[in-house]
């Protein structure tokens, strides 16, 4: 059975059975799946707050790590192309806001975000006040996809024989 697609009036969900869509990273093997597959359009703000949770969700930062991001992100989609891309970002903090737009944190709470940042390989120091940014989470693109993939957890060696001698030992 081929997949199917379902048009509401938010979304788009398509579904398909694909038996060679994934491969697993550690080992190369192509694995099959069945996929699920939600579109949906979001205007540019929300676009934005969306891309940063799912961001802040996948890398497990602190709620403090996560406004930065956000407030980092926002700065970075401000900045001007040159050459098509924009691979740094200033961050200057000033007047309780950054680059002169007030945000509701203080100044120790936006540092201690911004070295989470760091720390997790968002931003990487360039000079004083500016940043690198990681080419896969900062971008000026108008589409993103988060894949989460769930995989059936399967029992250890341990747990098989430990079982295998319960059954033994209970069969008559």
């Amino acid at each position: 059975m081929g997949g199917s697609e379902i048009q509401t009036r938010h979304k788009t969900v398509r579904t398909r059975s694909a038996p060679k869509d994934l491969m697993d990273p550690e080992t190369g093997e192509v694995v099959g799946s069945s996929i699920i597959h939600v579109i949906e359009e979001k205007d540019e703000e929300h676009f934005v707050k969306v891309f940063a949770e799912g961001v802040r969700a996948a890398f497990d930062l602190s709620k403090t790590g996560a406004r930065v991001f956000q407030a980092v992100l926002g700065e970075y989609q401000k900045s001007k192309l040159t050459g098509g891309y924009s691979d740094s970002v200033s961050l200057i903090w000033f007047d309780d806001g950054l680059n002169g737009h007030a945000l509701d944190m203080s100044d120790r709470t936006f540092h201690n975000g911004l070295k989470e940042l760091i720390a997790k390989g968002f931003l990487k120091p360039k000079l004083p006040n500016q940043y690198w940014v990681n080419p896969a989470l900062f971008f000026k693109g108008d589409r993103v996809a988060f894949l989460r993939e769930y995989r059936v957890k399967k029992r250890n060696a341990v747990e098989r024989s430990a079982t295998d001698l319960i059954e033994q030992s209970a069969t008559p």
